[in-house]
């Protein structure tokens, strides 16, 4: 071959080369939400991963707005390519349109507000607005692969709103016993407060009741979630309205594939703080649902005072390599949620011998590698 030739082989394959086209992948409307606006942003991802927005606009946080918002969106998707909404979990604020979309057979994404926050703050952005949120929130939707959102069923919705207002009205019940405390042992008295101190606890005390009521009475119309609760109260220290609180703050218990996510979710993950020769201190996370570790801090206490198996082998072990009460009285905490989540998620009847039936026939079984006759495979207890 003459070197003529040779170049321009080599021109005409250099020539087409600027000409390769990627294929766009997904889109993805990212949305800042606030009390009366939601701030839209549609982007779209290409093969070569390059984020382009498309289009950006703002709708009134009303219906008419959320109509107005999947029309814009369709006359602004040119191609006919998977599509998902993602949004902040800002309060109740998010909820209409959430559920608007979900009926209207759009998938739907919900993140915790820290981490879009920190997504942000990954991608060098140092000023904050809502266009730039949608804009974050959009790109966070193409580059991630993020879980659907399921709404709560009517019931679990109605009972997370009873008990959220039973855990607001325990708690104005406790300020309101503070102030008696500190009336009756301060150095002057005064009647009229501690009367109506007095009055207001009576009403708390009448309103608790009452919700008390009302959350047994959602239970007992439901003949689903009827006989799943009946399961987990037969666990000790596990009474009704805690079964309810970890019922409907966890939706049923529902997009938890594994005990880490659960873990996670109620922030009893471990936290290490370790790097070369420094060791901080070890903790959990305490990073997500504060109201499963409120209504656990109880029932661990009664687990153990009244000798329900694990928990009482479990609090006495930890507190005997630590000495710290408290942390052995988390890991029970940690404990009782696993269990519930294994009932449930089996349905299977609450055994409290469970763990140590299975080490019994466990030293029975042939060792294998890394087990011996003395240790239990504990990868197997699946309350654990």
């Amino acid at each position: 071959m003459c070197q003529g030739q040779e170049s321009s082989q080599v021109s005409h394959v250099l020539f087409f080369i600027p000409f390769v086209m990627t294929s766009f992948l997904r889109y993805c409307v990212g949305l800042d939400i606030s009390k009366d606006t939601l701030q839209v942003c549609l982007s779209v991802i290409d093969s070569s991963g390059r984020v382009t927005v498309k289009a950006t606009t703002k709708v009134v946080n009303k219906p008419t707005g959320f109509c107005a918002l999947v029309n814009w969106v369709a006359r602004h998707r040119k191609l006919e390519l998977p599509l998902n909404y993602l949004m902040e979990s800002t309060g109740v604020y998010h909820e209409a349109v959430a559920w608007y979309l979900y009926q209207q057979d759009q998938p739907v994404s919900i993140l915790l507000p820290n981490k879009a926050k920190h997504y942000l703050k990954s991608l060098g952005y140092k000023s904050k607005n809502d266009k730039i949120d949608a804009q974050g929130l959009s790109r966070m939707g193409l580059e991630q692969q993020l879980p659907l959102w399921k709404p709560l069923s009517k019931n679990l919705y109605a009972l997370r709103l009873l008990t959220r207002q039973h855990q607001r009205l325990q708690e104005l019940r406790t300020q309101s016993t503070n102030q008696q405390h500190a009336l009756e042992h301060g150095a002057f008295d005064n009647g009229f407060i501690t009367k109506q101190l007095a009055n207001l606890v009576k009403i708390y005390d009448q309103q608790l009741t009452a919700l008390e009521e009302a959350i047994a009475q959602l239970v007992d119309d439901d003949p689903i979630l009827k006989p799943r609760i009946e399961r987990l109260v037969q666990i000790k220290g596990l009474a009704l309205l805690s079964v309810a609180v970890l019922v409907a703050e966890t939706n049923g218990f529902e997009g938890f594939t594994n005990q880490r996510h659960l873990v996670s979710y109620a922030g009893y993950d471990v936290v290490e703080n370790q790097s070369g020769n420094h060791s901080g201190k070890t903790r959990i996370s305490k990073k997500g649902n504060s109201r499963l570790r409120r209504i656990l801090h109880m029932p661990a206490f009664n687990a153990v005072r009244f000798n329900e198996p694990t928990c009482k082998a479990l609090y006495e072990r930890v507190y005997q390599r630590s000495g710290i009460k408290m942390k052995a009285y988390v890991a029970v905490q940690k404990r009782l949620l696993l269990m519930a989540y294994a009932l449930w998620r089996h349905g299977v009847k609450y055994d409290p011998l469970y763990l140590a039936n299975q080490a019994s026939q466990d030293k029975k079984i042939v060792p294998t590698s890394g087990t011996t006759q003395d240790q239990p495979a504990e990868a197997e207890l699946s309350y654990l």
